[in-house]
């Protein structure tokens, strides 16, 4: 049953995800607004494909700000990626350079309002997020940022990198880590496996912490259900 349902989903959610992520820059000739509803309607159908193909529940823990926010986030699976754009109402979102350079879909990116980073960044290209960062803000959008770097497996906790730093000083926002234990469910390698997963948003920190104080509060609000092993992982 669960590889059926494997099978089922790469058929339905990738197969109609290539005309509409090939679609994308056509969306983004109309400016904005639209690219950004075309990503959020995408990001719908991944929700839908996951609950009902797959077989994955979300239990949401925590509460958020009410206005824009400057989210910190965990990072297992593609899941996460589109479920946030959908839950946060298309944060601007923090980007590899190498995803941002793709023909046609980067474009349709930057357009989006990607905040594009560059991992061997020299100032000019620093300096270059940081305006991203700050347009974004003035149009009232929340941030979103995953700033272990990349995807780790449950359990892991690496330190954050030092981008995470540089945005919440500049950005003067509450700041919110969001935790998820969604990797016990879509494993990087294997089949994914129907249950239910927890997505937490700990309380929001104020802006002008000290840069160590702030680091170890969203490292720990990221990291809260990494040793919470087995939580409502019955399969459905």
């Amino acid at each position: 049953m669960v590889l059926l349902r494997n099978i089922v989903f790469a058929i339905v959610f990738y197969g109609l995800s290539v005309p509409i992520v090939l679609t994308a820059p056509v969306s983004a000739l109309f400016g904005r607004r639209a690219v950004m509803r075309h990503a959020t309607a995408w990001t719908l159908f991944h929700r839908w494909a996951v609950r009902h193909l797959l077989g994955i529940r979300v239990r949401v823990e925590g509460e958020r700000p009410a206005g824009p926010a400057f989210y910190a986030a965990k990072h297992q699976a593609m899941w996460e990626t589109l479920e946030l754009q959908a839950m946060l109402d298309a944060p601007a979102m923090v980007l590899k350079r190498e995803l941002a350079d793709i023909p046609a879909w980067g474009w349709a990116a930057r357009r989006y309002g990607a905040i594009v980073v560059d991992r061997d960044a020299a100032a000019a290209a620093l300096r270059g997020m940081m305006r991203d960062a700050e347009a974004a803000k003035a149009e009232g959008r929340s941030i979103l940022i995953f700033p272990e770097g990349t995807r780790v497996q449950p359990g892991e906790t690496p330190p954050l990198k030092p981008g995470f730093a540089g945005l919440y000083r500049l950005l003067d926002m509450p700041t919110v880590a969001v935790a998820t234990d969604i990797g016990r469910l879509w494993p990087r390698k294997g089949l994914k496996r129907p249950g239910t997963a927890t997505l937490r948003f700990a309380p929001a920190i104020p802006p002008g912490l000290p840069r160590r104080q702030a680091e170890a509060a969203i490292h720990a609000g990221m990291n809260a259900l990494e040793e919470q092993d087995g939580r409502g992982d019955a399969p459905l």
